[in-house]
């Protein structure tokens, strides 16, 4: 493994990992559209693997608040797992579960928050629950905390954890819609050496 950097991992096998993050994003979906008992449809989601700069900006700016649910990923593969959107989108998924009780406005009360992390555990549990059970690996996600910031600041959590090692993080956007459309973005930072183990679970021999 010495030598090898994402870069290389995404050139060779970017299908792969675009189609881990398709299905991850699809079930993910699937138990958001029963949580809030609502249809919900998905795009087929957009895969990306950017500099950690690049990120803010494509959420519409490094300045735009945004809520994000953060959690550390254990078990056979190491890493951290984030889960985006902005505020008008939380606060209408939020509306949702609350059977429209939500506030107007960016300021969330305490129960908001509360529904909000409660949404954001069930829709990462499921993406992550699809890749163990795609990978057949052991994949544990740690408790998680909600924070509403800036992007840029929400981001520098994993940049900082994670960006002595990469600057490179794999990005799924998806947008979904009941009655409004919603842009979320998924962000899986396994380590390096997990992204091998999840290769090689898929019966791909990783030569780099």
């Amino acid at each position: 493994m010495s030598g090898m950097s994402l870069q290389q991992v995404s050139d060779k096998y970017f299908d792969v990992l675009k189609e881990i993050g398709n299905i991850g994003a699809g079930n993910a979906m699937t138990a958001l559209s029963q949580m809030i008992q609502c249809k919900v449809d998905m795009r087929v989601p957009q895969v990306k693997l950017l500099d950690f700069s690049e990120v803010g900006s494509l959420m519409g700016g490094e300045e735009q608040i945004m809520v994000g649910v953060y959690l550390g990923v254990e078990g056979d593969i190491n890493g951290s797992m984030m889960f985006l959107l902005g505020t008008e989108s939380a606060k209408h998924l939020i509306g949702k579960l609350m059977m429209g009780m939500a506030t107007e406005g960016e300021e969330f009360s305490e129960m908001e928050l509360s529904a909000m992390m409660e949404i954001g555990n069930i829709i990462t549990g499921a993406y992550l629950n699809s890749l163990s059970t795609l990978t057949n690996l052991k994949i544990y996600p740690t408790p998680p905390q909600l924070t509403v910031d800036m992007a840029s600041a929400i981001l520098s959590v994993p940049a900082v954890e994670f960006g002595i090692f990469e600057d490179k993080l794999l990005l799924i956007q998806s947008q979904f819609f009941d009655e409004v459309e919603i842009d979320g973005y998924f962000i899986l930072i396994p380590d390096l050496e997990s992204y091998e183990k999840i290769l090689t679970s898929l019966g791909i021999s990783v030569d780099l």
